[in-house]
């Protein structure tokens, strides 16, 4: 798909192992986001996907992870059906299950945890923000995407029953040869330092049957060396 395109809107964290990869004839479209930094409005992304695919191109929407987990696709594929263009979408590997798979760490485990909990941390301004914290129970593994301050976070998982004691790890930047990981525990996570982004929280007791791999995971494990981080969400005509 992405050999064949005529344009590519990508966002910030595609690697470039896989920009690389896009045909030279293809008209390539920095759309990404960072925080801080003047960036395309979804707006202007939307309208610009509809414009691009309307004039005969074939046009891939590149973005990091997978599209359907707080990637925003939702919007764009609302304005491309409402200008009646085909859509195709690859799903790609979303940073929660890539971090888990990396660390060897269970998200489930029927010893110690029944479900996944994947929320955002992020709330959009004047908005406020879901009370997640209400569905967690002990046997919960809790996932934070964009977990920005920590303080704020481990007070709602104290308050919704959590452990002080329950482990708690840090990943930044997941599968790319820049990650970072840090360990801790709810109780002392307000501690922890702010890791680069993009960062995800992962807290709950599944983490504690492998707490000692974690520890010698983060001390000693060689990064990945061009690891591809992202496949695409495709407009297709």
């Amino acid at each position: 798909m992405l050999a064949m395109a005529d344009a590519v809107l990508h966002d910030a964290l595609v690697s470039g192992e896989v920009l690389a990869l896009i045909p030279a004839r293809a008209q390539v479209i920095n759309v990404g986001k960072r925080c801080g930094q003047k960036s395309s409005t979804q707006e202007q992304i939307n309208d610009l996907l509809v414009r691009l695919a309307s004039s005969g191109n074939l046009v891939v929407r590149l973005k990091g992870g997978d599209p359907l987990i707080f990637g925003r696709a939702g919007e764009e594929l609302d304005a491309l059906r409402a200008a009646g263009l085909e859509v195709e979408i690859v799903p790609g590997v979303t940073a929660a299950l890539a971090a888990a798979a990396q660390a060897q760490v269970s998200l489930t485990d029927r010893r110690t945890a029944d479900q996944v909990l994947v929320v955002s941390g992020h709330r959009e301004p004047g908005k406020t923000g879901s009370e997640w914290y209400r569905m967690v129970t002990s046997r919960t593994t809790v996932v934070v995407y964009m977990p920005g301050e920590y303080f704020g976070i481990a007070e709602d998982l104290l308050r919704a029953g959590m452990s002080a004691s329950t482990p708690c790890a840090i990943i930044s930047r997941a599968l790319s040869s820049a990650e970072q990981s840090y360990q801790t525990t709810l109780g002392l996570l307000h501690r922890a330092p702010v890791l680069p982004s993009p960062s995800i929280l992962i807290a709950g007791e599944t983490l504690a049957a492998a707490s000692q791999e974690l520890q010698s995971f983060y001390l000693n494990r060689v990064p990945l060396q061009g690891a591809f981080s992202s496949l695409p969400f495709s407009p297709v005509l």
